[in-house]
């Protein structure tokens, strides 16, 4: 008995150091790769106690009426364009979940990079400044770019990829809303720069494959960062 009660211990300590290790933005050596194999590294999971403390009075404002129970917690590899591989979070809708686990997984391995996937609460949940670190997040609770109406991140149904370098775009008759601002370099589409979406690339084709639509294709807006479902 003893001998059990000992084994249980250290399996419960192995879990403990496994599930602290899962840090946003941290390096992940190709040797930690070889040895626990890549699918080991992209899960999705119901939101626990000290994710949805993270969450609180940010992302997970207090009106907010999403159920916790239909979020899901993601956890992925992400490659940057300099090749360091990365961990990378989101919190995404359980009806997406799935599709999000496959493309990250997808993206991963064909190399295509993202630069930064970290909760936008590390933001304070603002999404200007998330969107200005180049970061790529989904779950916000929050209205559409100067509008009133609820964004589909609110419900967890849409997902910002390198949104720094794929802006979002509105013309009006007396200016052009560019957001982030920080994006202005990247609006004429016509320029090869890097984390740079179109439509025939990897990126943009898996999420249209899965149901997904894409910013880049709205008329009256462009949203070159967004796929939505």
């Amino acid at each position: 008995m003893r001998r059990l009660f000992s084994f249980v211990l250290i399996l419960c300590a192995l879990y403990t150091v496994q599930a602290q290790e899962w840090v946003a933005g941290t390096t992940v050596t190709p040797e930690q790769i070889a040895e626990q194999g890549v699918d080991s590294f992209f899960d999705s999971e119901p939101i626990s106690d000290a994710i949805f403390e993270r969450m609180q009075g940010k992302s997970y404002k207090a009106d907010c009426t999403i159920p916790r129970s239909e979020l899901r917690y993601i956890k992925a590899l992400h490659i940057t364009r300099e090749g360091v591989t990365k961990r990378g979070e989101m919190v995404v809708n359980s009806a997406i979940s799935g599709d999000i686990v496959a493309i990250l997984k997808q993206l991963y391995k064909a190399g295509y990079p993202i630069e930064r996937m970290e909760l936008v609460d590390n933001y304070g949940a603002d999404d200007n400044r998330s969107m200005a670190a180049n970061n790529s997040s989904a779950f916000n609770y929050r209205t559409t770019p100067g509008g009133t109406r609820l964004s589909a991140h609110s419900r967890g149904m849409a997902v910002d990829i390198n949104p720094l370098y794929n802006p979002y775009i509105r013309r009006t008759e007396s200016r052009t809303i560019i957001a982030p601002k920080e994006g202005s370099d990247f609006v004429d589409r016509s320029k090869k720069f890097a984390y740079k979406i179109e439509r025939n690339d990897l990126c943009c084709r898996l999420f249209l494959e899965r149901g997904f639509e894409w910013g880049g294709d709205y008329k009256t807006i462009k949203d070159y960062q967004h796929f939505e479902k």
